[in-house]
This record gives structure tokens, C-alpha cells and sequence, in this order.
């Protein structure tokens, strides 16, 4: 494993790391992929981060399971994993559980962006008045995907206060990752019945539905049907974990053939109870082919953020040295 550069901080030498270097780098070689594209990773303050870490730790509500976190390192050493696994760009899904957080959490992840060229600049928001006008500012510092967990959030995305959120995104076209199935654990706005009435509101809308919408897998499939601008991540669909308790329905594997060209790699890195090439062996177990796979993992949200052609790369695996 290379080195990261002067003032950083070594990667955790583990046999367990090399192994996991070695199986993306002969998957992205058998697919001939330059790189992968991870929609859904997650950075954030450190103190935030610890409180996270901490609610997994202890198996609270919105979790309900024992729920080991696996690449639990110090920023810089996430940041040089994703490098090492091949990962070309990715991004910084943060996220409110309450008013006055959201403002100070794009302030932070606007400068993590600044200081980590191949994240993908991430904001976030809340239902509240100060939304429209911090949101906008977002935007106009490059903003190039925003994050809203309703779960989490316990907020109902048709709030009146996000109405400008929501229009001004939809009049953009900048995506928005959202967390709004019922998995782990159900929550008052989770389900596809709060999105289906915001897209009636706003057909246009770029929406990222996170995990697949695990479990409502169907209802958020057909809402993808419907409306154009609605894409999926795989973040922890059809792992071992994921399965134990909620299994993807089989007479579904069609429409996620059909959708190939709006479903997206995701992992929740670092925030995953098992090897990051898991997510990647779960996909191919799926035997949906490998241009199937190519575009999931790859070409879609290259395309869908406008990523420079790889080939233009000095190394595609490790696309930007640490500062």
C-alpha cells in the first residue's frame, strides 16, 4: 500500500485493509473500471461523528441491532482508505436531528470539500426559516448534492418551510440524497407515501433515494418509474446484513435491469458493520451483468455530476494527493 503524503496520518496497516485493496482493485480490473463512485459516505465533525459512532455503539432505537462500525479511523485515514479502494470521488452525507445545526454543518462540510478535492461539495438542511437563505448560500459555493434523513430528522419533507428548498433544488438539478425508507427502524415520515406527495409537488426533483428505500423496495421503485429524476443508491441493499432483515423481493431484479442507468454505488462508509468490498460482492451477486455493474459503480454519477473523463487522471485509483 502506498504512502499517504508528508503530515498525514498512516493508514491502519491491517491484513484485513490489504485484502480489501486487493479485491476492488481485481474488481474494478475484471470490469474495467478506472475507479469507483461512492454516493453515500459519510464525513462530518468530529464531534458529531463521535455522537454517531456512540448510537451505533449502543444499539439505540433507530437502530435496534448490534451494529460494529468497521473503518472507525481519524478523517485523514478514511480519506486515504477510499483512496486506496479506488474510490475516484465520494461524499460527505451530514445531516441535523434538530433546528440551528444545518447552517454550521455546511460551514464545516464546505471546507472539508475545500481541503479534499475528490469529495463531492455536500449540504444539508431542516425545516425551518432560516432554510431557504442558507440553502441558496450552499448552492452558490458549489454545492453538488445535499443530504436529508427523515428518519433521523423526524421532519416531514412537504414542511412549508422546505417548499423553497425544494423548488430552488428541483430548478437547479442538484441531487439529493434522502433517507426516507422505513429501515432500520420506521419512523413517523418514513415510507414512500411522504416523497410520492412531495414529487406530485415538485415532479422535477432530483432525488437520490438512500438504500434503495429498503425495505418499501417496491413503492420506491415504481416512484422511480414515474418520475425521471428519481435515482437509487445501494448503500447496504443486498448485503448479508441487510438481508437478515429485509430481503429484496426477486421478481424485482427486472426493474432494477430496467433502472440501470438511475441506480448508483453507495456503501455508508465508514458506518458499515462489515468489509467495504462486501457491498461490491452483494451487486455482483445479483448476476445483472457486468455493464449493469460498470454503469452502477461508475458511470452514472459520473455522468450525473459531470466528473471529469478518468482518463485525464494521474492515477485514477488515487485520484488527489492529501494536502
Amino acid at each position: 500500500m502506498s504512502r499517504v503524503s508528508s503530515g498525514a496520518t498512516a493508514l491502519p496497516a491491517t491484513a484485513e485493509t490489504a485484502r480489501t485493496v486487493r479485491a476492488l482493485r481485481a474488481f474494478r480490473e475484471r470490469l474495467g473500471l478506472p475507479a469507483l463512485v461512492d454516493v453515500h459516505t459519510h464525513f462530518m465533525p468530529e464531534r458529531v461523528m463521535a455522537k454517531v459512532w456512540d448510537y451505533f455503539d449502543s444499539a439505540g432505537p433507530l437502530t435496534g441491532v448490534e451494529w460494529p462500525i468497521t473503518y472507525r479511523h481519524e478523517e485523514r485515514q478514511r480519506v486515504e482508505l477510499l483512496r486506496e479502494f479506488g474510490v475516484r470521488a465520494f461524499t460527505a452525507m451530514l445531516y441535523p436531528h434538530k433546528p440551528a445545526m444545518a447552517a454550521w454543518l455546511n460551514a464545516w462540510s464546505a471546507d472539508f470539500a475545500a481541503r479534499t478535492p475528490d469529495c463531492l461539495h455536500t449540504a444539508t438542511f431542516f425545516p425551518e426559516e432560516e432554510a431557504a437563505g442558507y440553502v441558496r448560500r450552499a448552492v452558490e459555493d458549489g454545492a453538488r448534492v445535499f443530504k436529508a434523513h427523515l428518519q433521523v430528522g423526524a421532519y416531514d419533507p412537504n414542511d412549508d418551510l422546505l417548499d423553497p428548498v425544494w423548488g430552488l433544488l428541483a430548478e437547479t438539478g442538484i441531487p439529493t440524497v434522502i433517507h426516507c425508507g422505513s429501515m432500520p427502524a420506521p419512523a413517523e415520515f418514513t415510507g414512500s407515501g411522504p416523497v410520492a406527495r412531495l414529487l406530485a409537488r415538485h415532479p422535477r426533483l432530483p432525488l437520490i433515494i438512500a438504500h434503495m428505500g429498503m425495505p418499501e423496495y417496491v413503492d420506491f421503485l415504481a416512484l422511480a418509474d414515474r418520475y425521471p429524476g428519481v435515482r437509487l443508491d445501494t448503500t447496504m441493499a443486498f448485503t448479508d446484513f441487510a438481508e437478515r432483515t429485509g430481503v429484496f423481493p426477486a421478481g424485482e431484479l427486472g426493474r432494477l435491469l430496467d433502472l440501470g442507468d438511475r441506480i448508483l454505488f453507495g456503501t455508508d462508509f465508514p458506518n458499515i458493520p462489515y468489509p467495504y468490498e462486501h457491498q461490491l460482492d452483494a451487486l455482483e451477486r445479483l448476476g445483472l451483468g457486468d455493464d449493469w455493474l460498470r454503469a452502477v459503480c461508475h458511470d452514472n454519477a459520473t455522468r450525473l455530476f459531470g466528473l471529469p473523463d478518468p482518463s485525464a487522471l494521474p492515477d485514477p485509483a488515487r485520484p488527489s494527493p492529501l494536502p
